[in-house]
């Protein structure tokens, strides 16, 4: 019999202008003046940020609270919070878990989003991370939710003490200076302070939050998630870390860093932190991203020293709305949070003469399973897929027909609930 060699990755604001730029050797570290790279950990998970909520009585409530200075000037983050209570599910005095949204590039702040969380038992608060404020939420006459996160970007407003724009320039090019003109610095710590904020409202469980963002919000969550050790699950969707090699999108903008490319890594990428993630995870992604790769994405999760599942989607859309969409990020986070029904628990794959075997536990019935592969070269996000029916075992998945040509591939498995997981990427 004939054993493949393969790699399986395991499931389990402005910045100063170039002419400013400072050796960041030069930068002391402190508490009020981190290096890049490092946060101020302890008074972001201790310190209340100020803030005001504009109406209280609102189903989604508008705040704004302190962000972190820049150029020695204080800044003010917007953010939507709503939560059992606020929306009128709430029982006598229930406590409910949070969550913490993340949104990604040219997002903002959903309300749409906040309420789903909300209606789905959760305090949810969901913040600008560029300085801006959206619409405020509409509700129809008995009292729904008017969707509105197709609404136009250039009816967002900025803040008078709005913090970083969310550009490649205060993404990037910031590198080398104060760590206070770096977005990624900016983005974690009022992450944080959100995450401090959500633990200190009435009716949250503080002992339960979770944390999930979407594109470079996934990008965001695999940070936070690293760096602070409070939440209990966390959810990155299409984000991830090695942006500086592979395919990934953003990888000619580091490039460009020349001499500060390393610096930049070592500060911001998510692989220069999540060994330091202790935090059960769950890795939403497509076969086909191409600001994510698969490769990278792969490789970012098995870094990660907590419990680890996946859901690829084959050729999922990239964007906010489909981010958010997917139910099992929903079931997932209940099964940690809440006591929910877990999404079934799935093994690493064992490939040999095309067959892959796959160990599975579930306490749902499992209703569908499939193989899917590229033969194709090229680029990750342009390739060919192709897919076939696996067969449903008592606690396996066995799939047969992979090509001994195939480069790339993974097995998705539904349950009766609908739920799609699937295993992590095999390669060769």
């Amino acid at each position: 019999m004939k054993h493949a060699l393969l790699l399986v990755i395991p499931f389990a604001a402005m910045s100063a202008p170039a002419q400013n730029k400072v050796d960041a050797s030069s930068i002391v570290p402190s508490p009020q003046n981190p290096a890049a790279g490092t946060w101020p950990l302890e008074r972001l998970k201790t310190e209340m940020p100020v803030h005001r909520i504009e109406d209280p009585a609102a189903p989604i409530q508008s705040l704004l609270y302190a962000g972190e200075p820049i150029n020695g000037k204080p800044t003010e983050v917007f953010a939507f919070y709503a939560s059992p209570k606020t929306v009128g599910i709430a029982k006598e005095g229930e406590t409910f878990p949070g969550i913490v949204l993340i949104h990604g590039g040219g997002g903002t702040a959903f309300s749409d989003w906040v309420w789903l969380w909300a209606k789905r038992g959760y305090a949810a608060i969901a913040m600008d991370l560029s300085g801006h404020r959206p619409p405020a939420p509409k509700f129809d006459a008995k009292g729904e939710k008017i969707p509105d996160h197709h609404h136009d970007p250039t009816t967002r407003t900025h803040l008078e003490k709005g913090g970083l724009e969310q550009g490649h320039v205060q993404k990037f090019d910031c590198i080398g200076g104060p760590v206070e003109n770096d977005w990624p610095y900016h983005a974690v710590a009022n992450v944080m302070k959100a995450h401090t904020l959500l633990r200190g409202f009435a009716g949250v469980d503080p002992e339960r939050t979770a944390v999930t963002g979407i594109s470079w919000g996934g990008y965001t969550t695999c940070l936070s998630a690293s760096l602070d050790d409070r939440f209990k699950a966390a959810v990155p969707v299409y984000g991830c870390g090695f942006l500086h090699e592979g395919e990934s999108v953003q990888k000619p903008s580091i490039d460009a860093l020349g001499e500060r490319r390393a610096a930049w890594v070592a500060a911001y990428d998510p692989s220069s932190h999540l060994g330091q993630c202790t935090v059960p995870t769950f890795w939403v992604n497509g076969t086909h991203d191409v600001h994510y790769p698969l490769d990278s994405h792969g490789r970012s999760a098995a870094l990660v020293r907590g419990s680890r599942a996946f859901r690829l989607e084959p050729r999922m859309a990239h964007g906010h709305e489909p981010g958010w969409r997917p139910a099992e990020i929903g079931l997932y986070v209940d099964s940690i949070l809440k006591g929910g029904l877990p999404l079934p628990l799935v093994g690493g794959m064992t490939l040999a003469d095309g067959t892959i075997t796959v160990p599975v536990t579930a306490k749902t019935k499992l209703t569908k399973a499939e193989l899917h592969f590229t033969t194709a070269p090229g680029k990750r996000s342009e390739r060919e897929w192709r897919s076939l029916p696996a067969r449903i075992e008592e606690g396996r998945v066995v799939a047969e027909g992979l090509p001994a040509e195939a480069n790339t591939w993974l097995v998705t498995l539904t349950d009766e609930r609908g739920a799609m997981v699937s295993t992590a990427v095999g390669m060769r």
